[in-house]
Order: C-alpha cells, then structure tokens, then sequence
C-alpha cells in the first residue's frame, strides 16, 4: 500500500506541472482492478547517469547546458511549493536531441506537507543534504544541495563522496569538506567549482536561497565562457579576470510593447525591446569559413526547404560586435498554414484559434513557443537561438536589412500593412543566405529564454490569465511583424513574452545542424 501511495502520489504531483524539462503525465489512476497506472510521455535516449558513463554529455560548455535546464526545472516545481528530495543523475532523461527531462517524484512532498516527519530519511544517500541525513524538516534547499552533488558529477565523471556503507557516506556529508580536487584535475573553470561549493554547504544559509539565483549564475557562467576576451577558459584564467563588464547604454533604453485590439478584440501586437543578441564568441578569423564541401546551399526537408548558414564569423548588434557560428540550415521561410496543419492532423494537437481560415501558403500564426516547440520536435529540427535567428537574417556583415543597408521605398518586406503574406512573397528582401520575410510578415519565436522586467510581467497580466509572473518561461520573439512600421533597428531587437502568449501576429521558423 505504501508503494501504491507513493506511485500515486508521483502522478498527482508531475500530473500539475508543465515545464518543457520535467516529464509530462497525461493520466494516472487505478484500473477495474485496483492496480495504480500512469500514462506519461514517451521519451527516447538515456538517463543522465549512463549519459556521464559512457561520455554522451559533450564538453563543458554543453554540460553547462545540461545543468541550466536542471536548474529550471526546479526552478519551476519549487515554485509550485513542490520539494523533490531525491535529485540524481537517474532521474534526469537525456533525449536523443538533447533535451533534458526531470522525472521521478516519487518521494516529493508539497512545502508545509506532513507526509514525511523529522526523523525520517528519505531519498538516495550520495545526494542527500546534511539536513536531510539528520532527518530534519526540509526545505527546497535540499534540492539546491542535491543538484551541486550532481553537477560535480556531470562535470567530473565521478561522485564527490565515497563509501562502502550507508553509514560511511552520511559521515562524510555531516562532517568532512567536499572535496573540489576531482574537479580541478579534470580542468574545471573556478567558477563552476565555486559555484558547486556553494551549492553544497553544509549550512544551508550559505547556499544559493532559490534555483533562480543558480539559474542565473550558470547563464553567467555561459556567457563569459562564450566570450573568451573577456575571460580565459582556463581555470586560471577565469579565477583571475575581473566579473563581465556592464553593457553599453544604448542597450538600456526599451521601447514599450504596444497591445493592439484587432481582429474581433483579441489580436495584439508586440512592439520589441531595445537589448543585445545573447552571447558573444570570438571569431577564430576575420574572414567568413567557407561551407564545407559536402553542404549543400539548400536542402528540401518534408515540411520545406532549408538554406544553409555558413560557419565563420558574422557581425550583431547596433555596434557589430564579432562572433562565430557553425553552420547550421534554417528554414527559407515561415512555418506555413498547411505544413502546421499536417502536424497537428499527425499528432492530434489543436490548430491555434487564430489561424482558422488561413490559406495554406500563408505563415502559421497565433502559436505560443511551447507550440512551435512541439512542431520543430516532430519535424526533427529545433528553435533558432537568437545568434543564428540574426546570423540568418543580416548575413555575415550586420547589415541593417536583410537585403543591405538601403531602407528601399517600397521596402521588399511585409511592412506597415494590414495583413500577412504568403510565405515565400517578397524574395527581393531574402537574406544573404536566401531566407525571405526575415524582417516584417510575423514575429518568429526564438530559444533564447529572457528575464522579463516588471513592465513587461504587468503589460501581459492586463491580456493573460491566469496572469504571468517573472519565474515562468519567458521567450524572445525576433524580426517583427506586418503591422510594424520600418524601422533600421529591429533586426537586433526582441520583444519578450510568456512561453505560453500566443498572437495572430506570431509565428516562427525551425534550424537543424548538417
């Protein structure tokens, strides 16, 4: 009874969330016969610790990757008043695209909950916070505790306690310095070894107080390891460089996002904000890297053509800064009405309100980031990050637009009307690499998760319910749309919005690696 208690309580609690890295449980029960079933989503690929075990986790840099999403998804729960308690590399799913899944809340507890009392311990011993060993009352910051455990075992291979017996490894929780040495061996930069050590105190005062505050030194962490001018990948060399500098001022100024009532009361338009493109790599060369022999400039996919971005460098922002891409294809156009409509015919997925009607040529519009997740996904491509999205649209030379720095009048772009277009319209405007409507037709959604402001988290509780707060998903939409006016800025400008807004102005293209 008390496995069924806890299998039903895992269903009810991953039952209430919906995050893109925890599991989803679309049913649970019990059948004619009593016997307790869940109905989950059905993941390909492995579980972290077979991941860190036969060296499918990439470099550091994409280990860091793997880690940020961890650290937001227990972000989310933890905002939801839920507790894990049992955080390891087993209950993390790895999917053969890379994606990473939280599982596994088997023994979580709501915060305030009775379920479990002091003085019982519960969860797997190498991961387990000093206050759980002693089976006090828990707090998320066992959670905290558990993922820098982790993290050293996803950077190093290894688990940074040892013991042949249970009551070994609690003495070593309870009273002996986690040791960094594994982790400076194997050439871990300092401030991720600082940031495992803080994450592991014993006291739980010295940790990290929330996975917001981890989520964002692991995002800073991820940008200076992607501007190598500014800090040495070597541990050394990160210990020693000064912290990141403060942006230039012209990156401050926002322009407010304009909610525009139209088509029957409930279209709004998103005007964008001032901001740069997310990391900066520097460039190996000063010249742009030839296409490797074997990529070839357009490919056809089943839900259409792609171009193909070449590596090297290229120029971003007002002020052209430098940096460096591998190549990557990205889709020639807009996701159109008709390739949607397949998709959600395959998969039983709604068709946005918004779009009923649309001509099959014309962009798919009205779709959150969650449903342009789900698409790139079953069309074996992903989002765009906001470094390819820019690369793809002003080419290698940070040209204003897409097809140079000439305003044009007409402008070869759906600018200042009062409709879209069909998807391949205006090839006059394509990018240097040949990607059309780049600039204007609809605001395309980017992988570049955003912290909103308090402006922004306020505009959107005036038209979203239940209203959005600043720990949810938040998303970066790039390029602008129809109804916008021409403007030499928007090609390096974003409007951020809630992972789960959706517009009639709103849609989005896929890339895929060679």
């Amino acid at each position: 009874e008390e496995t069924k208690s806890r299998f039903l309580q895992e269903a009810r609690m991953a039952g209430n969330i919906t995050h893109d890295n925890i599991i989803s449980i679309y049913d649970f029960g019990e059948d004619a016969d009593g016997r307790p079933f869940m109905v989950m989503e059905f993941l390909k690929g492995q579980d972290l610790k077979h991941a860190i075990k036969d060296g499918s986790t990439g470099d550091v840099r994409n280990k860091l990757r793997i880690a940020l999403d961890i650290a937001r998804s227990l972000e989310h729960i933890h905002s939801q008043n839920i507790i894990h308690r049992d955080i390891k590399p087993d209950n993390v799913h790895i999917t053969t695209a890379g994606g990473v899944k939280l599982m596994d809340f088997g023994i979580s507890k709501m915060q305030n909950s009775t379920r479990t009392t002091s003085g019982v311990v519960m969860g797997t011993p190498y991961y387990m916070a000093p206050e759980q060993v002693l089976g006090k009352n828990i707090t998320p910051l066992v959670d905290v505790y558990a993922f820098g455990v982790l993290m050293f075992e996803l950077m190093t291979g290894s688990k940074p306690i040892v013991g042949d017996t249970v009551e070994r490894i609690f003495y070593q929780i309870l009273q002996e310095p986690l040791s960094i040495e594994p982790m400076q061996q194997a050439g871990i930069p300092e401030p991720i070894i600082n940031l495992v050590r803080r994450c592991t105190e014993k006291d739980p005062a010295q940790r990290p107080q929330g996975f917001g505050a981890v989520c964002a030194e692991i995002q800073r962490i991820i940008h200076d390891w992607d501007a190598p001018t500014k800090l040495n990948r070597s541990p050394q060399g990160l210990a020693a460089a000064a912290p990141p500098a403060v942006q230039k001022p012209w990156l401050v100024p926002a322009l407010v996002a304009a909610m525009v009532l139209v088509l029957a009361g409930v279209y709004f338009g998103v005007r964008a904000m001032r901001a740069p493109a997310a990391s900066v790599v520097t460039p190996q060369s000063k010249t742009e890297a030839p296409a490797k022999a074997e990529l070839k400039p357009t490919i056809p996919t089943t839900t259409g053509d792609m171009v193909l971005v070449t590596e090297g460098e290229y120029l971003f922002g007002k002020d052209k800064q430098s940096a460096t891409l591998p190549a990557f294809y990205i889709d020639k156009t807009e996701v159109p009405f008709a390739e949607y409509a397949r998709f959600s015919k395959e998969t039983g997925l709604p068709m946005p309100a918004g779009a009923v009607g649309g001509r099959p040529e014309d962009p798919i519009v009205d779709v959150s980031f969650l449903d342009a997740q789900e698409f790139a996904k079953w069309a074996g491509k992903r989002l765009p990050t906001s470094q390819e999205w820019e690369k793809a649209a002003r080419g290698s030379d940070g040209r204003m637009y897409p097809w140079g720095d000439n305003p044009l009048a007409p402008a070869p772009a759906n600018i200042g009307s009062k409709s879209v277009m069909q998807v391949n319209s205006n090839p006059a405007g394509a990018s240097p690499y040949g990607a059309v409507n780049m600039l204007g037709n609809v605001w395309e959604w980017v992988d570049d998760r955003k912290s909103p402001s308090p402006e922004a988290v306020k505009r959107f509780a005036r038209i979203l319910s239940p209203s959005p707060t600043a720990v949810e998903p938040w998303y970066a939409m790039r390029g602008a749309s129809f109804q916008d006016p021409l403007r030499a800025d928007y090609l390096w400008e974003y409007a951020p919005a809630p992972a789960r807004y959706h517009a009639p102005n709103i849609g989005f293209r896929c890339v895929k690696n060679p």
